[in-house]
């Protein structure tokens, strides 16, 4: 590809990410499909369209869909003559693709994001509303497959986690 081309799909390519980085999580929508690291690749087509990697959280996830004609929906608003989704499986979606951003905003909505590999285990769950680590499980399951309910025993404030997957 010559230089000139290789710029047009960087620009192309960065146009794809600009637009997607509007696309929210239908589960939780002030958290974007970029925040939630589903977005696996986009790469330029020879015709000026994108083709993108979608990972679903986790095999079976009834969002799934949803997310993706969300994003093909998106990139032809944008203008693309043609969008291609494709389903990535490998490497399989794990929560350590939360962005720091998507971290910062489910902490900001009241849902304790999930560890880091290097701290999983090690850290107490902090309550989201007043901080403390005296938390305790309620439920493996909150509103979603992919998060718990938890109470703190301080303030007694319900309030979720994202699970690390």
């Amino acid at each position: 590809m010559v230089s000139g081309g290789l710029m047009e799909s960087e620009q192309i390519e960065a146009r794809a990410w600009t637009a997607l980085r509007q696309v929210p999580d239908p589960e939780l929508p002030l958290l974007t499909v970029v925040d939630l690291g589903i977005i696996r690749h986009v790469r330029a087509t020879g015709t000026g369209g994108v083709s993108v990697g979608v990972a679903p959280t986790y095999l079976g996830c009834p969002a799934t869909s949803v997310i993706e004609q969300s994003v093909g929906e998106a990139l032809r608003a944008e203008g693309f003559p043609e969008v291609t989704v494709q389903t990535v499986l490998d490497p399989p979606w794990t929560t350590d693709f939360v962005t720091e951003d998507g971290r910062r905003t489910l902490q900001a909505m009241g849902i304790v994001p999930p560890d880091r590999p290097a701290s999983r285990g090690l850290q107490a769950v902090a309550c989201p509303q007043c901080g403390s680590p005296n938390t305790s499980v309620v439920s493996a399951f909150g509103s979603t497959p992919c998060k718990a309910l938890h109470r703190c025993d301080s303030c007694l404030e319900p309030f979720e986690r994202f699970k690390c997957l």
